[in-house]
């Protein structure tokens, strides 16, 4: 890519989309690469990053607004020099303002491996056993998925709920930054995809209220009984004061997607309510957010 764009390029640049779709091979690339296709993206699979700027040039000569998403993989080879090779090529894209996303699929690696015996798929990263080339893939793309804008995990995605994070992320990404508040029940594992996690296990558990216990956070007892608690309110004030003070930080920083993960034990009460509590504060504020509640259903 040209070091230097002409006056034009540049205010081109800001009508020109780049996602670039990576992740653990297993965790849903090409699902993340149909939703986007269906957005109008131009979907490129498995692009070397020699050739990217050409792509750029190209976009950026177009009297339309251009959407391009790259969905790249390990199949190229020899993939730690293919991915540090990537970081390079992106770098003059984020220099010259063209909007730059990178989305990571991520997942955990039991389910990972369920999911290729399931396809009895070859992974594309070597390895005698399935298990191995995870756990290499994971190690090559750990820098990787550090500089990544928004990470999903999908181990408890089903294709339609990949669609929705997707759809809820970039569909109206012009909009701003996009808060994602999940609960989340800690003796399933914390959240892959968490940026800031909350643990709510001070407050007393309606699980041990008989006629709590089969209800979820989202029944009117249920909330009442978690907010009437001692200690609920100072909490989530301090919770609020802690966004307020960072949330305009993320936004000067050009972060795009937030995800503020709250965990009570099973993710079923506690965890659920001051998620919706929360999500409706910050909506209120004007921010686009997105609740989602992973272990409410579990039992």
């Amino acid at each position: 890519m040209t070091q230097e764009l002409h006056t034009e390029d540049r205010l081109r640049a800001a009508s020109v989309d780049f996602v670039v779709i990576s992740g653990m091979s297993g965790a849903g690339r090409s699902e993340a690469a149909k939703v986007l296709e269906d957005l109008g993206y131009f979907v490129i699979d498995n692009l070397p990053p020699s050739l990217i700027g050409r792509v750029a040039d190209l976009a950026l000569v177009g009297r339309d607004r251009s959407r391009v998403a790259l969905v790249v993989d390990a199949r190229g080879g020899a993939f730690a020099d293919d991915f540090t090779e990537l970081q390079r090529a992106l770098e003059p894209l984020r220099a010259h303002s063209i909007t730059l996303r990178v989305l990571f699929l991520e997942a955990s690696d039991e389910v990972l491996v369920r999911r290729y015996e399931q396809t009895r798929r070859r992974h594309p990263v070597a390895g005698e056993r399935v298990v191995e080339a995870i756990a290499l893939e994971r190690e090559l793309l750990r820098e990787f998925r550090a500089s990544a804008d928004l990470v999903i995990d999908t181990s408890d995605l089903n294709v339609h709920e990949l669609r929705e994070r997707i759809l809820a992320a970039f569909a109206d990404e012009s909009a701003g930054l996009l808060l994602t508040v999940a609960s989340f029940g800690f003796k399933y594992g914390l959240p892959l995809d968490a940026d800031v996690v909350l643990d709510v296990r001070f407050l007393p558990n309606p699980h041990w209220v008989p006629e709590l216990r089969p209800r979820t956070g989202q029944d009117p007892a249920v909330r009442d009984y978690v907010l009437a608690q001692d200690g609920t309110k100072e909490f989530t004030q301090r919770v609020e004061a802690l966004l307020e003070t960072a949330l305009p930080g993320y936004v000067r920083e050009g972060k795009h997607y937030l995800t503020v993960a709250i965990g009570c034990t099973g993710g079923k009460h506690r965890s659920v309510v001051l998620a919706e509590e929360l999500g409706r504060w910050l909506t209120e504020r004007g921010f686009r957010v997105n609740v989602t509640h992973r272990d409410m259903e579990r039992e």
